[in-house]
């Protein structure tokens, strides 16, 4: 049986990006998201419920500063009471989940897709991309880049600008790039 690329990418398989049907998912988004932003001044429950149409939950509470980018908005699921500010990145290519009480700031870049690290291969046009979780009562500081596959624990910080590549446990602050765990000095 043969697959559709947009199935290839929701199983986090390669697949080529520009397959019409994918197209057409992004102008969705494009769409979407141009409504989403224009809605700044609205109040709440109208902005609300603008998330709710796109994306696959949301939770009560949530609040999300526009401008705010993603590429396709099913892919995303925001617990309870997050909050995200300004200029927020999300490229939902694969499964992004946030957790309740999570508090993002502003230019933090959430990002799934990954491309082959075989320069033939990535000639091709091939992509692929692998989830994010982010765990509950998370803090991200402002212009924090989350890469490709990582999970976020419980309780955890992430400090401004830091580029995270390796999953974060619960409770630990991790800064720089690329993000390294903070040593509690006594």
């Amino acid at each position: 049986m043969i697959r559709s690329e947009k199935a290839k990418m929701l199983a986090g398989d390669l697949y080529h990006a520009a397959d019409p049907e994918i197209r057409a998912d992004l102008a969705a988004a494009i769409a979407w998201l141009a409504r989403y932003n224009a809605a700044a001044c609205l109040p709440h429950d109208a902005r609300a419920a603008l998330l709710a149409e796109r994306f696959a939950a949301v939770g009560p509470g949530c609040d999300l500063r526009a401008p705010f980018y993603c590429d396709f908005g099913f892919n995303i699921t925001l617990g309870r009471n997050v909050f995200m500010n300004f200029n927020c990145v999300i490229l939902d290519v694969a499964p992004v989940s946030i957790g309740d009480d999570t508090q993002i700031g502003p230019l933090v870049q959430i990002l799934t897709p990954d491309h082959p690290r075989d320069p033939a291969l990535r000639r091709t046009g091939l992509e692929s991309a692998r989830p994010i979780t982010i765990g509950c009562n998370v803090w991200i500081g402002g212009g924090a880049i989350i890469t490709p596959g990582v999970s976020v624990g419980d309780d955890a910080i992430i400090g401004a600008g830091s580029v995270v590549t390796r999953d974060v446990p619960p409770g630990a602050t991790v800064v720089g790039n690329p993000a390294r765990p903070v040593v509690k000095r006594d």
